[in-house]
């Protein structure tokens, strides 16, 4: 049986975090059903009669419910799971109707989008592990059995950067030259710029070397580093199995990796030729592949990639030396970074900078170069969050901590600052939650759920001004950029975790709950949740319940897939029901509130929360001391 905890301490006064987070589950339920209703059809495909004439395009379909199951996960309705496996079902039908996939698979592309479409795929897996573990292990052996034609176990590389179920699928685009959009070249620059000799006049696109037979030879085929994010396809396939073989291929893959990472002094080339040779086809150089160091995004795409990898080769084999696949790269960029206001910066990615500092764009901060090239680094952004985040989560260490803290310093806007925004991400608000972890940004919780609250009624207005619209194929953004689920602050309020990397990565979090009465994952009705520490050995998270009349359970998991141990858990108590006071006072006294303690040494612990009472818990946990799985309170075995 597993270890219960029996909530004693009155609610007497709601704190405002608990009562927004429910009102924020109720306004979800609501939006979410209206995007529903009004941009998806009967069998669960987005309302669209046109096609798609590049290979781009399938993530777009795919993204905007990426975060329907992750909701679910959390709490969200009963029938919210089946929705959003009906509209994997609904798009996976339409996708495969326009030629894009084959076998339910996207026929080849490169994984900056695949990472990206795979999110829905890997949330439901975690949701509704038994129904999705077959089609979850079938995607992953296109990259383990080298049948598919996608892996060369002899020189541990992915043969080419667009790659998927269609083995035929060559180079980057079909026809004679890239599908190019002037916008590209005002925003990244063009590829292999080192082609045309100084002075040459700018050659038409079509007939242009840089983007024609020359991208082709050199950036289309082989390996590049944004095929990482791979390993979480394959992660989750072990997760779901537990065979061997799947972590023996992340070893392997991402090994060779970081054997060429080494002989580069330690930061992570972009590309390796089919022979294995990094910069085989580039004449040498270390940078300049396909979605890498030099073109389109630079870190933005190579560093999501490389931790994606970092955390699966970590995850199967229990080393955490695999970090260092990231850390090179990430502490050679900070130790160029400069102060500058972001309007004097060379950013490529300006338009998720702006709503994310607004009026700091103007005020000096700290900047890194987020791309490099022959002329060397260059690209200035602020730090993106999400990669150390994610490695300091993961590892809890004092360097991993330090980092974050000087990266903290050295930036002259203030990390409390909470702003609403929605990031392509859904995430992008890790600086005041770190600062929040901190101590020294009490007010987040309930400044994170009121944005979040802004957000959804916007996205609601979105919805109702484009309902109807009738969407060209240059507008298909319009669909994620009106879906109306958040929930980056619920995750890092609930669950104690940053919001999954989104190029591919699998969920982390310091805890996470099942519904003890409906046998599902999620907090129960009427049950906030609050963690205000992370700190394996202090891991403190509050729990109310805000019912007047009605007693709920709940199971405490560590960890997203129970890959912790709670060693033993403090929590509140109050004995004395003196507080109430005699039949005639007016009012009530303060409740005395004392502590006790229980050993649990196992994944779960179960917190019975009767009618209008809370318990705040102090969990010491072993971190990363179970094989991960997503095997449940509920299964067989489990009580």
């Amino acid at each position: 049986m597993l270890p219960v905890i029996t909530a004693s301490v009155p609610l007497l006064e709601p704190p405002g975090w608990a009562t927004a987070q429910r009102a924020l589950f109720d306004l979800l339920d609501r939006a979410w059903r209206g995007f529903a209703r009004d941009f998806t059809g009967p069998d669960g495909r987005l309302r669209y009669t046109g096609g798609l004439t590049t290979r781009d395009g399938v993530d777009d379909f795919y993204e905007v419910f990426f975060n329907w199951p992750q909701l679910y996960l959390l709490g969200g309705a009963d029938d919210l799971l089946e929705q959003a496996e009906r509209h994997w079902e609904g798009v996976t039908r339409q996708l495969t109707e326009m030629g894009m996939l084959h076998d339910e698979y996207e026929r080849g592309y490169d994984w900056f989008h695949q990472g990206e479409s795979l999110l829905l795929l890997y949330f439901l897996c975690m949701a509704a592990p038994d129904r999705w573990r077959r089609r979850a292990v079938r995607f992953a052996e296109l990259y383990v059995d080298p049948a598919h034609g996608n892996y060369d176990p002899e020189h541990r590389v992915i043969r080419r950067p667009h790659n998927g179920s269609d083995p035929s699928r060559e180079g980057l685009f079909d026809g004679d030259a890239y599908p190019w959009l002037p916008k590209e070249a005002d925003m990244y620059g063009f590829p292999l710029d080192w082609i045309l000799p100084p002075g040459t006049p700018e050659p038409p696109l079509d007939a242009d070397p840089r983007l024609g037979e020359e991208m082709r030879r050199r950036m289309g085929t082989g390996d590049t580093a944004v095929n990482l994010s791979a390993t979480g396809l394959v992660l989750n396939a072990w997760i779901l199995t537990g065979e061997q073989r799947y972590a023996d291929w992340i070893t392997r893959y991402v090994d060779a990796w970081r054997e060429r990472a080494a002989a580069n002094g330690g930061v992570l080339p972009d590309n390796v030729a089919p022979d294995g040779t990094v910069g085989g086809l580039l004449e040498g150089r270390w940078y300049g592949g396909h979605y890498g160091w030099s073109w389109p995004h630079g870190w933005y795409s190579v560093g999501h990639a490389a931790i994606v990898a970092a955390l699966a080769g970590a995850g199967v084999t229990g080393d955490d030396s695999y970090l260092d696949l990231v850390r090179p790269a990430l502490d050679e960029m900070i130790s160029r970074g400069k102060v500058m206001a972001f309007t004097e910066a060379d950013s490529s990615i300006r338009s998720k900078w702006i709503p994310q500092l607004a009026e700091d764009v103007h005020t000096p901060t700290f900047h890194v170069p987020f791309r490099y090239k022959d002329e060397g680094w260059f690209d200035h952004n602020p730090m993106l969050m999400a990669v150390p985040t994610a490695l300091w989560h993961h590892t809890a260490s004092a360097a991993d901590r330090a980092r974050i803290d000087h990266l903290r310093t050295a930036a002259g806007h203030d990390w409390r600052t909470v702003r609403s925004f929605r990031s392509k991400e859904e995430a992008g608000h890790e600086e005041p939650w770190l600062a929040y972890l901190a101590g020294d940004n009490p007010d987040y919780p309930e400044r994170i759920l009121a944005a979040a609250q802004a957000q959804v009624r916007h996205r609601l207005a979105r919805m109702e001004r484009y309902r109807g619209t009738d969407v060209p194929e240059a507008d298909i953004h319009l669909w994620q950029q009106s879906n109306p689920v958040v929930t980056e602050a619920l995750v890092q309020l609930t669950w104690g975790g940053p919001q999954v990397v989104y190029n591919g990565g699998l969920q982390q979090a310091r805890v996470r709950y099942y519904d003890a009465a409906a046998r599902r994952p999620g907090l129960p009705p009427s049950v906030a949740a609050l963690v205000s520490s992370v700190d394996p050995e202090a891991t403190v998270v509050e729990l109310i319940n805000l019912d007047p009349e009605q007693a709920r359970s709940l199971i405490v998991q560590a960890g997203a897939f129970a890959e912790h141990t709670i060693r033993s858990a403090d929590h509140t108590v109050c004995d004395d029901p003196s507080w109430i006071g005699d039949m005639y006072d007016y009012g009530h006294r303060a409740p005395v509130v004392t502590s006790a303690s229980v050993d649990v040494d196992g994944p779960w612990l179960r917190v019975d929360l009767p009618r209008s009472s809370r318990v705040r818990l102090t969990l010491r946990l072993g971190l990363r001391t179970r094989t991960p799985s997503y095997r449940g309170p509920f299964d067989d075995g489990v009580s």
